[in-house]
């Protein structure tokens, strides 16, 4: 196989990201998750569903294959690691460390990777909860759901944000909600309003698109 570019890593790795949101990653999607130009995007779809990492279905989507999804797990693996470098040993803020990790993943090497995972401490999750995929391409998920799906009363543990946009993560991070964080629901409004959650000791109303990506263990 031809050597794996950057820009393939980079359709890979968003292609995969908007699988686990979605289930399938649109043409439309992909062009706004990489910012380039809708004939970009068919060009580079074709050539990679004929390199046999992607299926193109019209009017569909595109899903990854073994190969490519293979690719995608060892892309972020070193994104996720890179992020968790730029925390623990550099202290970047969380809301900062996603896209300085994007310019760090396609550097790493597969030694210097070995050594960075070890000198980390072979940590299971990146700051944003997000599981980090194994050496062989695993990656082991906790049992969690979105916040949005507890009733009233209920209560949880943060387990992870999806939604790892800087805007996104500073107000999370303003409201208490990184993971670790105990939570319980204080009412949820009917007809799709706003979740309100007791976190701290202070409450929280959250819209429900927000209240979708922040992801909890459930307290049993």
């Amino acid at each position: 196989m031809r050597e794996v570019t950057e820009v393939v890593e980079e359709y890979l790795e968003g292609i995969y990201r908007l699988q686990e949101k979605s289930g399938v990653a649109r043409t439309s999607d992909i062009v706004k998750v990489l910012q380039v130009v809708p004939g970009t995007v068919t060009n580079t779809v074709e050539r990679l569903e004929k390199e046999g990492m992607l299926r193109h279905e019209p009017y569909r989507g595109v899903k990854l294959t073994d190969k490519g999804r293979k690719i995608a797990l060892d892309v972020i693996r070193r994104h996720r690691l890179s992020e968790r470098l730029l925390t623990d040993f550099m202290h970047v803020d969380w809301d900062k460390v996603h896209y300085a990790a994007c310019k760090l993943e396609h550097s790493i090497t597969k030694d210097v990777l070995k050594k960075l995972e070890k000198a980390l401490g072979h940590p299971k999750t990146c700051p944003h909860g997000n599981p980090i995929p194994t050496a062989c391409g695993g990656i082991v998920e906790e049992k969690s759901e979105p916040l949005s799906t507890l009733k009233s009363k209920e209560s949880g543990v943060v387990a992870k944000i999806k939604d790892e946009t800087p805007e996104v993560l500073k107000y999370i991070a303003a409201l208490g909600l990184q993971p670790g964080a105990s939570i319980e629901i204080v009412e949820k409004a009917p007809f799709d309003g706003p979740v309100t959650v007791e976190v701290g000791g202070a409450n929280h109303a959250l819209s429900l698109s927000m209240a979708s990506i922040i992801w909890v263990k459930r307290k049993r």
